[in-house]
């Protein structure tokens, strides 16, 4: 199992209107190249945190892949009428007990590394096992 940290503003859609909704999202909506690259590596059952990005800013639950990567939905073809644009489809695991906020994240010597720091604007990227075991502990798991 591989493990991610997928962004998403809560204003747009919250772990809490993943759950409420009680089916699979559509992790739709991404143009970036290396987070559309990084949801087609993702295997069934991967893990990934939830992270609440502008408003909040914090790691706030654990999300799991259900379906692999297909075309967005959102999507418009290119000239050549294709979509390039992919995303996965996630269904929610847990709420983390205590939030993990950015700046815990980077007061933590041990998350320093962390694709969430190092490259601040992907909005889905990977979390190493080790960094995952240190976030749930701080989250309280």
């Amino acid at each position: 199992m591989a493990y991610w940290l997928m962004k998403s503003e809560p204003d747009v859609l919250s772990y809490d209107d993943v759950v409420a909704k009680g089916v699979p999202e559509e992790w739709h909506g991404v143009r970036n190249y290396t987070a559309r690259n990084n949801m087609r590596a993702m295997q069934l059952g991967d893990e990934a945190f939830f992270y609440h990005s502008n408003i909040g800013k914090e790691i706030v639950g654990i999300v799991r892949v259900v379906a692999l990567a297909h075309a967005d939905s959102t999507a418009e073809p290119n000239d050549k009428g294709q979509v390039v644009w992919e995303c996965v489809d996630v269904v929610p695991v847990r709420k983390l007990p205590r939030p993990v906020t950015l700046e815990t994240i980077k007061q933590t010597p041990a998350l320093a590394n962390m694709a969430l720091v190092k490259l601040s604007r992907l909005s889905v990227g990977p979390v190493t096992p080790a960094e995952w075991r240190v976030i749930l502990e701080m989250g309280g798991l």
